[in-house]
């Protein structure tokens, strides 16, 4: 894939951002340099190897879900600005 200065100019555009007339050679340069590294990644063999899920062996890291006691209503509620029964009471949204 080749990068130019109108591909550079297109997507600044489609970013809806200003890139200077002497910013977009060194971003053609740079994009060059990053697919160039980037393309080495093609010459590797990945026949035998298997799509990973995380790169560290994770089992189960999730806690058990047990029942414990909450804080009472009133507690929870007893700092709240406004309040409707055993309700938080917000601004309408729309």
């Amino acid at each position: 894939m080749t990068v130019d200065k109108n591909t550079i100019d297109y997507l600044a555009k489609l970013a809806r951002i200003k890139i200077g007339h002497d910013e977009i050679e060194r971003i053609v340069s740079d994009i060059e340099s990053i697919l160039s590294y980037v393309s080495q990644l093609d010459q590797l063999n990945t026949e035998n190897i298997g799509p990973a899920k995380h790169v560290l062996p994770f089992f189960n890291v999730c806690r058990k879900d047990e029942v414990k006691p909450s804080l009472p209503v009133e507690e929870v509620l007893k700092n709240a600005p406004e309040k409707t029964t055993n309700l938080f009471k917000v601004p309408k949204i729309i």
